[in-house]
């Protein structure tokens, strides 16, 4: 029995190694936030004093120490975050993930965001570039001095964090307005419809804002019919390319002036629909410098507060989701596939050699294209050519974006905007923003209020017929973009007589406006919710704005349930789903049956009417719900989309009405059981914060992705976009990916009274217990302070002399 007890106590003394080692790892990983360091690259004292939710206010004696202390800070609380955001930037995914990130890189490195980086700081403007090199320096000085232990991420990985350049901000930047602007998905769609469907049939599916005309354009389905363009075209650039133009990505905004508020002083809330992740895309900090305070939220990878409140304003963005992309079929020369055919004649594609790094496995080469236009995206794709066979292609795709130009403007703006003491001031500065391009709501402390949508707008052509809707022949001068809008010419509105401006992503010009912006603006339901509690009452107050940024009424499922209050279906369900439905306002509260039955059956129903037109796979490949068609089909009770044409029958919308209701039930009663009263929407529907790249991998995910059951749905003005294609790891259906991000409430009267929020918590470290502090407050729409906050943590960072 004595090798028994010797054995018992080796397991004793082995277990108790590791939790010492455990003990001392994780102390040696999170950050020094008391005492002083002695740092290069400082002129002066900095005081960092953090509060118990982890937000630090940086004292500093210039605007450059400021960013080198902000630098640290993100380095500190984020350093996983930074090199990822360098990574996506950079296209170099594979290096650290291996192959299954290969495409991805193959796309990003088509796209060419790192070279476009490039050629932006080389003309960036002194003020900015030395911001950049401070908070670049200030990163740096952590990594290279000052971190003790590697974050976990870098340690299960086997990798060793890398220098920041002021090139990484500047692609991040890039890769922000990328998430931000998906007109060029929406264009092979169209191009992909046009092959099988009459361009009539198109606008049905994918149909104008409402009440607006289908925008008159030339008949594309027989022109790429006469181009021979392959059905395939664009499909893997898609499938490799990092998400864009998610619908549920845009955000709310809303001002009041003093005169509709119970302070006499402009109130300002805003909340930006963005992915969610772990950690938030946000990062709180509270700025104090001789040329005036900040607080608000910053972007790790970014040298400035985004959104935010100084000394004289406040502002908050929503996206404009303007059509600043546009594709272009570059017909390629033949016998010569490196030339391309162009309105002057045949050209040399521009070639750039590119090496991937895959971790696991060999280098691999690629050489990417770039045309007149821009990059040739299709080069991002391995294997058969994305417009014919890979050793002998007809055309390669190009990409016209206003974020790839040369010449820069967006962190300008910012920085001006941050330091604006007035509304006009402001104005002023966003004039040169570029993208992504924001509509914009900011308030004063002399009362004034106004909304500007800043951003780099394209003008095409009056002989483009076709719009930039779907990719145009570039070898055709009129499809050629004509130079851009002139920056004060935007939509703008100023002190309104009605005394409040907002914005939800609906379209924010009157059909007066003479420029075009975009024809895919979001659907109106939450800017029409917003309308409705604004003008509910004279007066508002800081608890009016909370509740409004906390309604859960979706507007789009008042209007579809009389329909799903027709489906006679013949589940043994479906009596007492009726039942449930008779009861049900809209309002997508998280504890009830309601809006789940109601989701599952308008996710079967939208299958059933497109599946044989749009594809097999019908959110495969798409951003949108389709909900506009879906709405418009069954009103006018329209035949031709309701019959399966894969089917000898013809079924009636009647029928394809009761059948996704039977489906619905089905699926929701192997889900969550046979008892009705046991359903909630809030059991499907739970806001995940992904972690890149650990929530993919099942033992990883339950420490480090956060979850919160959540109500709400795509439409409600608490945003929680509704995800129809099931989950590519765990299968789930219904998950909330895409919500308020940050939620904000601004007092210009008393900034002791304004209040935000984030996602999920200051800290980037899952071994930090300000890793997910904040997502149960964040899932309740509670706020912490924007200003103020007792310092707990005292660090100063002094100059090396």
């Amino acid at each position: 029995m004595r090798w028994m007890r010797w054995g018992g106590l080796a397991v004793l003394v082995l277990a108790a190694g590791m939790a010492a080692t455990w003990a001392v790892y994780r102390a040696r990983a999170l950050p020094q936030t008391d005492g002083a360091l002695t740092l290069s690259g400082l002129r002066g004292e900095v005081r960092i004093e953090r509060d118990a939710f982890g937000i630090p206010t940086i004292r500093a004696g210039s605007q450059e120490d400021a960013a080198f202390a902000l630098g640290f800070v993100h380095a500190q609380d984020r350093l996983w975050q930074l090199e990822t955001h360098k990574r996506i930037g950079a296209g170099r995914l594979a290096e650290a993930f291996g192959a299954p990130a290969l495409e991805t890189d193959r796309f990003l490195r088509a796209l060419g965001v790192r070279r476009a980086a490039a050629a932006q700081w080389a003309r960036i403007e002194p003020r900015a570039r030395a911001g950049l090199l401070a908070y670049s320096a200030g990163i740096n000085a952590f990594v290279q001095r000052e971190m003790k232990a590697r974050p976990p991420e870098f340690v299960i990985l086997g990798l060793q964090p890398e220098s920041w350049a002021p090139e990484d901000s500047l692609a991040w930047a890039i890769m922000m307005a990328w998430d931000l602007g998906g007109n060029w998905a929406t264009e092979l769609q169209r191009m992909r419809l046009a092959l099988r469907l009459p361009v009539s049939r198109i606008n049905e599916l994918l149909p104008p804002y409402p009440g607006d005309k289908p925008l008159v354009t030339a008949d594309y389905a027989a022109l790429f019919r006469s181009l021979k363009v392959d059905g395939s075209l664009g499909s893997q650039a898609l499938a490799a390319a990092p998400e864009s133009g998610i619908e549920g990505v845009g955000s709310n905004n809303w001002v009041l002036a003093g005169s509709h508020t119970t302070t006499g002083a402009p109130l300002l809330a805003n909340d930006p629909h963005l992915k969610l992740s772990a950690p938030a895309l946000w990062y709180f900090v509270r700025i104090e410098t001789p040329q005036g305070k900040v607080a608000g939220a910053t972007m790790p990878g970014l040298p400035a507060v985004v959104l935010g409140q100084n000394d004289h304003i406040a502002w908050g963005f929503t996206n404009t989701g303007p059509d600043v992309q546009d594709l272009y079929l570059e017909r390629i020369q033949p016998g010569d596939p490196g030339r391309y055919q162009t309105p002057q004649g045949w050209e040399k594609f521009e070639t750039f050699a590119e090496t991937i790094k895959v971790k696991g496995g060999p280098d691999v080469a690629v050489t990417v294209r770039a045309t007149r236009h821009g990059p040739v995206i299709s080069d991002g794709a391995a294997g058969e050519g994305l417009t014919g066979p890979a050793g002998t292609p007809t055309y390669a795709i190009a990409m016209r974006w206003t974020a790839l130009d040369p010449d820069p403007g967006t962190l300008e703006a910012t920085i001006d905007m941050t330091q604006a003491r007035s509304v006009d001031e402001f104005i002023r500065a966003t004039a040169r923003h570029v993208a992504p391009m924001q509509n914009m709501v900011v308030a004063d402390r002399s009362g004034r209020i106004a909304m500007v949508s800043a951003g780099r707008v394209p003008l095409r052509k009056p002989d483009n017929e076709l719009k930039g809707q779907v990719p145009s022949p570039g070898w055709e001068a009129r499809f050629d973009w004509a130079g851009y809008l002139d920056p004060t010419a935007t939509p703008r509105e100023a002190d309104p007589a009605r005394g409040w401006i907002a914005t939800a992503n609906q379209r924010i010009h009157g059909p007066d406006y003479p420029h075009y912006i975009t024809s895919e603006w979001a659907l109106p339901y939450r800017m029409q919710r917003i309308e409705q509690m604004l003008t509910a009452k004279q007066k508002h107050s800081m608890a009016d704005m909370q509740a409004m940024q906390r309604d859960e009424l979706s507007l789009a499922a008042v209007r579809l349930l009389p329909v799903l209050r027709r489906a006679a279906s013949e589940h043994p369900l479906a009596a007492a789903a009726q039942r449930e439905l008779a009861g049900f306002d809209g309002r997508m509260a998280g504890d009830k049956a309601a809006p789940l039955i109601f989701w599952a059956w308008a996710r079967h129903l939208a299958q059933g009417l497109f599946a044989d037109e749009a594809g097999e796979k019908v959110w495969a490949g798409s951003a949108r719900a389709y909900r506009e068609a879906l709405e418009a089909v069954m009103e006018r009770d329209d035949a031709w989309w309701c019959d399966n044409k894969t089917t000898p029958a013809a079924e009636t919308c009647a029928q394809q009405n009761a059948a996704a209701l039977t489906q619905a039930l089905s699926e929701l009663q192997a889900a969550q059981g046979p008892d009705m009263a046991a359903w909630r929407w809030d059991r499907a529907h739970q806001a995940r914060s992904e972690h890149r790249p650990f929530s993919k991998v099942k033992f990883l995910a339950r420490w480090f992705e956060l979850r919160a059951p959540v109500g709400g749905d795509t439409y409600t003005v608490n945003v929680s976009r509704v995800t129809l294609k099931p989950d590519s790891s765990t299968g789930e259906l219904y998950l909330d990916e895409h919500g308020p991000s940050l939620r904000a409430i601004y007092d210009l009267g008393d900034p002791a009274q304004s209040r935000f929020m984030h996602s999920t918590g200051q800290s980037g470290l899952a071994l930090s217990p300000l890793y997910g502090s904040f997502v149960e407050r964040w899932a309740k729409v509670d706020y912490v302070p924007v200003w103020g906050g007792v310092a707990e943590h005292t660090l100063l960072l002094l100059p090396q002399r």
